[in-house]
């Protein structure tokens, strides 16, 4: 979700910044996830880490740090996180079965849907496909980058309406010209969310319910309603940066997620996003054609081999293969993970974006290899 961490790619952790130390099993006796995520713990200072894996029904759900910082308390086992970006391939899905039933044309630019709206210096929206929202190559500037997310205390409990956050965008000039190259931008998922709602003329949050998550029969993944600033029980608590001067870090658990919308604004647990990118390469959510269209990417230059299709990465496996997900960023929690073709599927959380209590890039990359690790050992 936040561009900043996306860029260089986002792990977990444990130190002497008042996270409390929970005791682990004899190391003899850990599997490899665990003694990777008790590593984010201990090596790269985030509070806590909750994982789940399913390698062809068989399951491993580990946990590792503490729930609260400063004091002793068990992280639960596959509690529910803020699930950033991931909230994108729910919106992906939503548009795929929009175009499956004729409402939408991939390629159709989105003035047909909304017109007027995308407006700017060098932006038109009359030059901009749906395809290319989806797909990061619109060029459109990134609304994250606009709306006080460097102060982050400031907006915590701010509401903000999709209209705001692409008006945010839509004030600066455009990056590139509509499908010239990729970039990550939030604006584009925004726009898809309003989509949806022109062409159903239903709140989006209800549309990705109904057509997505009871769909692939998730039942602790939710958007959560305007107003609603918590996250259900059970929980371990978020931790941020309050500003990008200070360096102090506060508890952003409870905070107002409307700036997320149709790009970030979801809450789940790591298994529920495991079994949702199960179902979508297993053909639950879409017919055949929409899903090979949802498979047809384009380069991420984030890390090598990554490449991104319309609302979801392919990512390379050290045992080879790649695996299908997302991933999400957003201030108190990041999560990763996705699922291989061949029957497997991880989700994982840390409970503190990279950069919090770390090295950012550091801790990037080792989230990503606990995420390996959970593929593949």
């Amino acid at each position: 979700m936040r561009t900043r961490l996306l860029v260089m790619i986002t792990a977990v952790g444990l130190v002497g910044t008042g996270v409390a130390n929970v005791a682990v099993a004899d190391p003899s006796t850990r599997s490899p996830l665990q003694k990777s995520i008790d590593s984010l713990v201990s090596q790269e200072k985030f509070p806590a880490v909750t994982a789940w894996v399913d390698k062809g029904g068989r399951t491993e759900s580990v946990v590792a740090g503490t729930a609260r910082l400063g004091r002793q308390v068990p992280v639960p086992r596959d509690g529910y996180v803020r699930a950033g970006s991931n909230t994108k391939t729910f919106t992906a899905v939503a548009v795929l079965q929009l175009v499956a039933e004729g409402k939408v044309v991939l390629d159709e630019p989105i003035e047909t849907y909304l017109p007027g709206l995308v407006r700017g210096e060098g932006i038109d929206g009359r030059d901009i496909t749906v395809r290319q929202l989806l797909q990061h190559t619109s060029g459109l500037p990134n609304y994250t980058e606009h709306i006080g997310l460097e102060n982050f205390a400031k907006i915590q409990h701010t509401f903000f309406h999709p209209h705001d956050l692409v008006k945010a965008a839509l004030a600066h000039p455009a990056k590139f010209p509509p499908g010239t190259k990729w970039e990550y931008s939030n604006t584009n998922y925004a726009l898809a969310g309003l989509l949806i709602e022109q062409v159903t003329k239903r709140p989006v949050q209800e549309q990705i319910t109904e057509r997505v998550i009871k769909k692939a029969g998730l039942r602790h993944t939710y958007w959560p309603q305007p107003g609603d600033q918590s996250i259900r029980e059970p929980h371990a608590h978020g931790y941020a940066l309050s500003d990008a001067q200070s360096g102090k870090v506060i508890d952003a658990t409870e905070m107002d997620p409307s700036w997320g919308g149709a790009a970030g604004q979801m809450i789940s647990t790591p298994s529920d996003l495991a079994r949702f990118a199960r179902a979508l390469l297993d053909g639950t959510l879409l017919p055949t054609e929409e899903l090979a269209e949802m498979r047809r990417t384009v380069d991420a230059p984030l890390l090598p081999g990554w490449r991104y299709g319309l609302g979801v990465f392919s990512v390379p496996l050290s045992c080879g293969g790649v695996y299908w997900g997302h991933g999400g960023d957003i201030d108190g929690y990041e999560t990763r993970g996705g699922a291989t073709d061949d029957g497997r599927s991880v989700g994982l959380a840390v409970t503190a974006l990279p950069g919090t209590f770390g090295d950012a890039e550091k801790g990037a990359l080792a989230v990503m290899k606990s995420v390996d690790t959970a593929f593949c050992k």
